[in-house]
């Protein structure tokens, strides 16, 4: 919700907002745990071509090598068409809050008729009265059917050279980006493993002061897009991807979020994201590549990157026929 009011109609304003949004919570706890479940709608799904994803993976490499970038986030869509019927936005994202707890979840509507919805692992910047917080997320692994299995796979993830340079790679550039503008800026010794319905990754935590003339929107601006989302350098690593990815991405990887009139506010990448329109669907999915990186496992690690959006689909009504190539 968003709206510009003058400030002595702030308290009114305020009053009606909140209103809305106590309907829009009561609509969304009464949809999440009705009983009776959705009506079932058939569809398919068409998902990137493995062999030309494949392709512009090698390419990274090949610029990786080169030294022309240190590294490309390379993402891939898959399509979701329903034969009748539409699947609400508001039950996707109801499904997607119950089932990815840990996940910042969001539901927003840029377009009258076109929802973004997903579920995105880290924040690109939280601003609170001069206090500043973020995590460095980067590093795939797939989460474990057991206890014993899940502290192996996430063993093997801080263990793994690939990943603690991918992940460090964001941190760095994160941190260098914010040294313009904060200061006392402290992060995390080394990094952690975030456990995600059913996906862990590398994290790490960063907080920093910046002064009060700066805002969460001057934050957004310097710090997006992240390596985490774009790659290394930037504006080399965004003229990678206009030639390489097959796609525009729209809000995919956007920047999305709240802020108010003190310049507070909290933003998320939009990632492990939908983008709705009339009835169908578009997911999106992507995966870091840096040196060492397999084209094999990235198509992997993205698979289970569409699982979040698929698993909310499935749970809103959809009866989703996967293509061969996802």
């Amino acid at each position: 919700m968003r709206a510009l009011v003058k400030n002595e109609e702030r308290d009114q304003a305020f009053q009606g907002l909140r209103a809305k949004a106590e309907l829009l919570r009561a609509e969304m706890t009464s949809r999440a745990f009705f009983s009776g479940g959705p009506e079932r709608k058939p569809g398919f799904t068409i998902a990137t071509e493995r062999a030309k994803w494949e392709a512009a993976i090698d390419s990274s490499l090949h610029a990786i090598r080169a030294g022309s970038i240190s590294k490309a986030v390379m993402a891939r869509t898959m399509d979701v068409d329903f034969r009748e019927g539409v699947i609400d936005p508001v039950d996707v994202v109801a499904k997607l809050w119950e089932m990815n707890q840990g996940s910042h979840v969001f539901l927003f509507e840029p377009v009258p008729g076109s929802a973004i919805v997903g579920a995105a692992p880290e924040t690109v910047a939280t601003l609170r009265d001069g206090v500043f917080h973020a995590t460095a997320v980067a590093g795939s692994i797939r989460r474990g059917k057991s206890q014993s299995e899940q502290a192996k796979l996430a063993n093997q993830l801080l263990a793994s050279d690939k990943d603690r340079a991918e992940q460090q790679i964001a941190l760095d550039d994160m941190v260098a980006r914010l040294e313009t503008v904060g200061h006392n800026i402290r992060t995390d010794p080394q990094p952690h493993v975030l456990t995600l319905a059913r996906i862990q990754h590398l994290e790490t935590e960063i907080r920093a002061s910046v002064p009060s003339t700066v805002g969460i929107l001057d934050l957004v601006r310097l710090l997006h897009p992240t390596a985490a989302v774009c790659g290394l350098p930037r504006d080399a690593a965004m003229a990678f991807l206009e030639r390489e990815e097959p796609f525009e991405r729209g809000w995919y990887a956007g920047p999305v979020g709240w802020f108010d009139a003190e310049g507070n506010g909290v933003f998320c990448p939009a990632l492990r994201m939908g983008v709705s329109k009339d009835s169908g669907w578009r997911l999106f999915a992507g995966a870091g590549i840096v040196e060492g990186s397999v084209p094999a496992l990235e198509w992997e690690e993205t698979s289970i990157k569409f699982e979040p959006m698929l698993d909310a689909l499935r749970a809103a009504g959809a009866e989703l026929h996967l293509d061969n190539h996802f």
